[in-house]
């Protein structure tokens, strides 16, 4: 019989919020669209250009299978790491490979640390935050999963005590999605102590690093190598650093040799490797067009600040400050338009249906994506929050 072997209603959320905002455009109206965590267009004329010339290549090995290396590229994760870094990494200790993006890498994750075996437990960063890494575990039958505590009142940053006995994989996500917090020295030192001693794997996405608005912004490998007797991985990504390149996905990870020889024995397995000539592109944005991704950094920096005076002095309130990346993420008001609301999904619908702005709402709170040019709505976006009236009782 053919009929769908899954449960229903299995979409996650951005799923929903892309049926929600598909009705609203069929019934004609105009939306602010603040849902979208996508930059638009086309990446850095730097990738671009490198890109082209990797495709005109009559080398061979640009156009074959890459696996788990990239000789079509030589020392190519090494370099893409590299770039992100600035603390030099190490020549023993540490190893590196190149990803197809990191969505599918974070379901090789729990696989890599066993999985097929035995019961894993894996902690991860997901209420709020972005809902893949849930989503993967949810999937293999011997993981458990559960969402490390993040709040306002702990700035979005858990702490080490929060893991839970048991636990054998924590994945963060910093700088997070959808807070715009980050990972400092002093806090990643704290969790990798405790992941060190705890026999705890650690995987940080990396994946915003590169839009990192406060010099305070750290990443996992720089203060992970100090600490032997860890067993921990981080992973970049092209899609969010070189300019509106979203669909290039390639990307490399970093870690100790236990966990990304796991890694790579169930990749090596599972797929095919990169495509050659776009992480030829990627790297030479890295490493030749700093400049290039600076520009982009900046314009999103001065996005934020538009969107968060309008809304500010709309008064929405605001969750946390954001230090990276391109999302703010927002306490749901209790109230709008005269109405009492009783979840931050009936505020995103109200502001929907009446309004057209487009967020994504969790428990709690909701996010307004600057990916979109959001100094371009100013007026229509603020006329549109107060309209709203919003009010917290």
């Amino acid at each position: 019989m053919q009929r769908s072997r899954l449960p229903a209603g299995g979409g996650n959320i951005f799923q929903k919020i892309r049926g929600k905002r598909a009705e609203a455009v069929a019934q004609g109206m105009e939306l602010f669209d603040l849902s979208i965590g996508e930059p638009k267009g086309a990446a850095l004329m730097s990738a671009r250009k490198a890109a082209r010339d990797a495709v005109m290549s009559d080398e061979e090995a640009m156009h074959a299978y890459q696996y788990n290396d990239c000789p079509a590229v030589p020392d190519f994760a090494r370099r893409f790491v590299t770039a992100h870094l600035r603390r030099e990494m190490p020549e023993e200790g540490v190893d590196y490979l190149p990803i197809p993006g990191i969505k599918p890498i974070i379901g090789l994750l729990p696989l890599a640390c066993g999985c097929a075996q035995e019961e894993v437990k894996v902690a991860t960063m997901t209420k709020p935050g972005y809902p893949i890494p849930a989503d993967w575990c949810a999937y293999h039958v011997n993981v458990t999963h559960y969402p490390l505590p993040l709040n306002g009142q702990n700035q979005f940053r858990f702490s080490a005590s929060d893991i839970e006995p048991g636990t054998g994989l924590v994945m963060t996500n910093y700088p997070h999605n959808p807070s715009g917090q980050i990972a400092t020295e002093d806090w990643l030192r704290t969790l990798c102590q405790y992941c060190s001693d705890n026999d705890i794997r650690l995987f940080n996405d990396a994946a915003y690093y590169s839009l990192s608005h406060s010099d305070d912004s750290a990443t996992l490998a720089e203060v992970a190598i100090d600490y032997p007797d860890l067993s921990w991985a981080e992973a970049y990504t092209a899609a969010k650093l070189i300019g509106n390149g979203t669909g290039w996905h390639v990307g490399a990870m970093i870690g100790s040799p236990d966990f990304m020889g796991d890694v790579k024995e169930v990749k090596g397995k599972t797929d095919a490797g990169i495509v050659a000539p776009m992480a030829a592109g990627a790297v030479a944005a890295l490493e030749e067009d700093q400049a290039g991704i600076a520009q982009y950094r900046e314009m999103y920096k001065a996005r934020l600040d538009s969107l968060m005076g309008v809304m500010s002095d709309c008064g929405m309130r605001l969750a946390a400050q954001p230090q990276a990346g391109f999302y703010t993420l927002w306490d749901a008001p209790t109230r709008a338009f005269g109405e009492k609301l009783d979840s931050s999904e009936a505020f995103n619908f109200a502001m929907i249906d009446k309004a057209g702005v487009v967020g994504v709402h969790f428990p709690g709170c909701i996010r307004y994506a600057v990916c979109a040019d959001v100094v371009a709505m100013e007026d229509g976006l603020r006329k549109a929050f107060e309209a709203a009236d919003v009010g917290y009782d």
